[in-house]
């Protein structure tokens, strides 16, 4: 079996990467990447790798020509909400531009599989706790907009072209792998978990808490947060399903869990044993009160279980890394 993964030089990508070659050593693992985000050091030694852009269709036919792809896990896009909506145009171009050119490539190799890393973004300001599949999805960023505009064009190329996807909209990605060889580094940083063991790492002062006046236990957000290695588990099995037959589908992927930033600020003050001082700053644009997933169609369907799903273990193996890569890869 030969997988193409696009972005498998990024946080979740490579995560899944290493876990396709531990559940199966003699499974080809494609990588492409054009490094705008991902890193050298975080591509596994197994892997092969293309440096390429997903934008540019004459790269993707050669390399669809030169590998017998037998399916393909998605994750190559632009993921800051902030930046996404300063610069939403360049949303448009790199996620749904690049996805199309990928779709293309693929329908004219005949490979008929995709897994597409979704997000919870796509449904807004949630009506329901736990959010469930078939609720509404009215995205209140262009990040999730886009991947979303995403998700339609799939339903579409799967009617014209019976290319079949799985969807998965997951929640808030955290955490490294057990092993502490690769982990989660972005430049700029914007997630909170490695933002708040900068802090401990020397490497800024406080953490800032952005809004304290939404309407939940403590005033700030709430949100679902799931390990990058079962994140990985559930696209390789998402992967399986369609192999076997499965329909095209979409899921969600969380804990089903939701904890407040200060919750998670304090968790993060035990593992590290540090104060961790934290600072009021406005609400940013763009940012739902609360997200909370419902996982149960994931755990019917693919199987999925997660192994990880305590916050403390989660911020440990995050912490792990971190404090031994406290300048990333």
């Amino acid at each position: 079996m030969t997988i193409l993964i696009t972005g498998g030089a990024g946080y979740i990508g490579s995560h899944t990467v290493y876990a396709l070659l531990e559940q199966d050593p003699t499974c080809a693992v494609i990588i492409a990447d054009n490094l705008s985000t991902g890193h050298r050091g975080a591509i596994h030694p197994k892997a092969r790798f293309y440096e390429l852009d997903i934008r540019d269709r004459a790269a993707l036919d050669a390399l669809f020509a030169k590998e017998q792809i037998d399916g393909v896990i998605h994750f190559a896009a632009s993921s800051q909400v902030g930046e996404s909506m300063a610069h939403p145009l360049k949303y448009y171009e790199n996620n749904l531009g690049g996805t199309t050119t990928l779709l293309q490539a693929m329908t004219a190799a005949g490979v008929k599989y995709i897994v597409f890393s979704s997000t919870a973004a796509v449904y807004g300001e949630p009506r329901n706790i736990p959010i469930r599949e078939d609720d509404p999805t009215v995205p209140t960023n262009c990040y999730g907009e886009t991947k979303l505009a995403i998700e339609r064009m799939l339903a579409w190329t799967d009617r014209a072209h019976g290319l079949r996807y799985a969807a998965l909209r997951y929640f808030n990605a955290a955490g490294a792998h057990i092993s502490g060889q690769i982990g989660e580094a972005h430049d700029p940083e914007t997630h909170l978990i490695p933002l708040i063991l900068q802090v401990p790492n020397g490497q800024r002062a406080n953490i800032s808490v952005f809004g304290d006046d939404y309407p939940t236990k403590d005033g700030t957000c709430v949100r679902d947060y799931i390990h990058v290695t079962d994140l990985a588990d559930a696209h390789i099995r998402a992967l399986q399903y369609l192999r076997n037959g499965g329909k095209s589908e979409v899921f969600n992927l969380g804990n089903g869990v939701g904890f407040t930033v200060k919750e998670v600020i304090e968790v993060a003050r035990g593992i590290t044993n540090h104060e961790i001082p934290a600072t009021n700053a406005p609400r940013r644009d763009g940012d739902p009160a609360q997200l909370v997933a419902s996982s149960e169609k994931a755990r019917a369907v693919l199987g999925w279980n997660s192994c990880y799903d305590k916050l403390e273990k989660i911020v440990e193996t995050a912490w792990n890394w971190h404090k031994s890569h406290p300048k990333g890869f």
